[in-house]
């Protein structure tokens, strides 16, 4: 003869608390991806009053009147240890991307769109920090936000 005795059913806390977990790491999988989609769909639009970055999770809206458009420049961030990143603050970083906010080695706060650390466009701005920025054609963007900055009021 066997007996057969079963365990007592798991309380409602355990259920909740697996869902939470199930939930959680489904946050994380769906941010991470987003993130690394992001690196191939990132834009960088130029209007008449400000410089738009859409298309990834720390994009913004940054015044014109707010970069330093003498100042832009392109710049190989392999060589020129003053823009090599040193800290990660609140961003992603990976081989062949990073996007978010970092400490520069000798340039302060900045902003960082990165994928190619050789070709970058670097833009100070008024607000405390900078914007690197990997552009397809960086000369013609580096004209085009002068341009739209000389069509400000009072430029």
């Amino acid at each position: 003869m066997i007996m057969e005795f079963h365990i007592i059913p798991a309380s409602g806390r355990a259920m909740v608390f697996l869902a939470a977990l199930g939930l959680l790491t489904f946050a994380l999988f769906a941010s991470i991806a987003y993130m690394g989609f992001s690196s191939m769909g990132s834009r960088f639009e130029i209007s008449d009053r400000a410089l738009r970055i859409s298309n990834t999770f720390y994009g913004r809206s940054i015044p014109l009147s707010a970069i330093d458009t003498d100042s832009v420049a392109v710049v190989n961030m392999k060589s020129d240890g003053a823009y090599k990143p040193t800290l990660r603050t609140n961003g992603i970083g990976m081989p062949g991307y990073a996007a978010g906010w970092f400490r520069l080695r000798g340039k302060g706060k900045a902003l960082l769109f990165v994928t190619d650390r050789e070709n970058v466009v670097y833009l100070p701005t008024s607000e405390g920090y900078s914007l690197l920025l990997s552009v397809d054609r960086p000369r013609e963007f580096m004209e085009a936000l002068r341009s739209a900055a000389r069509r400000q009021p009072g430029s």
